[in-house]
C-alpha cells in the first residue's frame, strides 16, 4: 500500500432546484482509485449550488430542507441588486454561502464511512438545471495503481 493523493472530477447533472444524491459516484471513485483507508474531500466549483450529507431514505426530509431554505432566503427581495440572471440568482448565491461547497468523508476498509441513512447530495439552488462540476481529492492508502484523470 502507498500513501498518496489522487484527484478526480465528478459531473452531476441537475434538473432544477433540489437535492441530487450522487453518493454512488463518490463510492465508485473510491473503488476505482483503490483507496482502502483515508479521506475523500469534495469541492464544488460553483457559487449557486452546495453540498451536504443528509438523510437518503425519506424524501420528506429533503422536501422539508428545501422549503425551509426557500423560506429563509426568498426570491424577489427588494434588497437584492445582483439579479442579472433572474429572480433566483442572488438567492442561489446566499443559499450556497449558508451551506457548504466542500465536504470530507472518511474511507474505512475501502468504503465511505457514511451512516446507514446518510447520502451525499448536491443542492441545486437555481431553477434551471445545470451540469455541475466537482473535484474529489482522495488521500490515504491506495491498494492498486492509479489511472484515469
Amino acid at each position: 500500500m502507498v500513501n498518496t493523493i489522487v484527484n478526480r472530477r465528478i459531473a452531476v447533472s441537475t434538473s432544477g432546484q433540489g437535492l441530487f444524491d450522487f453518493t454512488h459516484k463518490v463510492a465508485e471513485i473510491v473503488v476505482q482509485a483503490g483507496l482502502s483507508e483515508g479521506l475523500v474531500t469534495l469541492f464544488l466549483q460553483h457559487t449557486s449550488a452546495s453540498l451536504l450529507i443528509q438523510e437518503n431514505a425519506d424524501p420528506s426530509a429533503k422536501q422539508d430542507l428545501e422549503r425551509w431554505l426557500d423560506r429563509l432566503v426568498p426570491e424577489l427581495d427588494p434588497l437584492y441588486t445582483h439579479v442579472a440572471e433572474g429572480p433566483d440568482d442572488m438567492p442561489a448565491h446566499i443559499k450556497a454561502a449558508l451551506t457548504a461547497t466542500t465536504l470530507s468523508i472518511p474511507v474505512i476498509e475501502g468504503q465511505l464511512a457514511l451512516g446507514v441513512w446518510q447520502g451525499i447530495f448536491l443542492w441545486e439552488h437555481r431553477h434551471q438545471g445545470s451540469n455541475r462540476s466537482l473535484v474529489a481529492c482522495l488521500q490515504g492508502q491506495m491498494t492498486q495503481p492509479q489511472g484515469g484523470s
